[in-house]
């Protein structure tokens, strides 16, 4: 995820509750967790096996918004919109729609555009 031109993380703990466990910016035990998580600050996103989340299932569970102009705490300058790639392709339709499947590589970006990353090495068993 890209604002103004800056990289933003996703924090780690999105979709899991306390008690944590916390080892090297990496949460290794939760006391529960949810249909979709985040366990470190990389943007990887889990999502349990047989649920159909969106982007939008996301943003909520981070308490964040996400529309078409605006991206957390980020607005898309007068006359702009949030840009969203979905495996390197422009994504038409509104970013809360975007399916979260396997190895799906998204980004998300408002402001100054940031080429998307070809490609993404998911971590074995991910």
């Amino acid at each position: 995820m890209f604002g103004a031109n800056r990289v933003v993380l996703i924090p780690a703990g999105i979709g899991t509750t306390p008690p944590r466990a916390v080892l090297s910016g990496r949460i290794t035990s939760a006391g529960c967790y949810g249909a979709l998580v985040t366990l470190d600050p990389t943007g990887l996103v889990l999502v349990r096996p047989g649920t159909r989340l969106t982007l939008g299932d996301l943003f909520r569970s981070w308490g964040q918004r996400l529309s078409s102009r605006r991206v957390a705490t980020f607005s898309a300058p007068a006359g702009d919109h949030v840009r969203v790639f979905v495996d390197g392709r422009r994504w038409r339709a509104a970013p809360v729609e975007i399916p979260l499947r396997a190895h799906s590589e998204i980004v998300v970006e408002v402001g100054q555009y940031v080429p998307p990353h070809s490609s993404y090495a998911f971590p074995p068993g991910s």
